[in-house]
């Protein structure tokens, strides 16, 4: 009976893996708990940071570095990081919106070697009403090369981007004061937003602003434009 027990849940295992990439999911799993559990909130236009590790089946068929592929998954896992602890995700959702990926462009600047932990720095360079821009930088363990640097395109569907970053700003001033012991003398919210926006609640302000685009993503929303305009024509 036992060994009959034992044959089906290794078939069901091996089942599992042959249909499905099962360790993707459990660590998708396990990255959702532990950033939203386990690590500290972040602030919206914070650097979030994960720490990997290039394993034997992250590795290309050549065995002395990480395949190229690797890098989009692992930034994957970064983004739900960062997604988890910024509260992004729950207030696109609260809204009614949802999220995906519109577009990606990487570059490749040094090898991640086997056995090589890199840590992955992930951020929010910009945003339109449509999209947020985010930057993710592999950066090696020791040195802090930045062996990678990938922009990624999250389009935001059923609702305002500008909306949900406003809301997610206002609650940054939250985070914020939370971390910083204010004067007793401050009762009122409005109060206290007044004394935000003239700047003498102690609150640094300019942490709560849209950031410039950069030049680099202007060019990649350009060259998206044209591609998109070039397909458009072939249909």
């Amino acid at each position: 009976m036992l060994c009959t027990a034992l044959g089906i849940v290794l078939g069901v295992m091996v089942s599992l893996y042959a249909l499905f990439e099962l360790h993707y999911f459990l660590r998708m799993c396990l990255c959702v708990v532990s950033a939203r559990y386990l690590k500290k909130r972040m602030h919206i236009l914070d650097t979030g940071t994960v720490v990997g590790l290039c394993l034997t089946n992250d590795i290309d068929t050549l065995l002395y570095h990480m395949n190229n592929a690797r890098y989009l998954r692992e930034i994957d896992f970064a983004r739900v990081d960062f997604y988890e602890r910024t509260s992004l995700y729950r207030t696109i959702r609260s809204k009614g919106g949802s999220v995906v990926q519109g577009a990606t462009t990487i570059r490749y600047r040094r090898f991640i070697r086997p056995f090589t932990r890199f840590t992955i720095s992930s951020r929010i360079v910009y945003w339109d009403n449509q999209s947020i821009f985010m930057e993710h930088r592999f950066l090696g363990g020791t040195d802090g090369f930045i062996h990678c640097i990938a922009l990624c395109r999250q389009r935001v569907m059923q609702c305002s981007v500008e909306d949900v970053m406003a809301t997610l700003l206002k609650s940054g001033i939250n985070l914020q004061s939370a971390t910083k012991k204010l004067p007793t003398t401050t009762t009122s919210s409005t109060e206290y937003l007044e004394k935000v926006e003239t700047g003498t609640s102690g609150i640094d302000t300019a942490s709560l602003s849209k950031p410039d685009l950069p030049p680099e993503v202007a060019k990649w929303l350009e060259w998206n434009d044209i591609s998109s305009a070039s397909l458009r024509s072939e249909c």
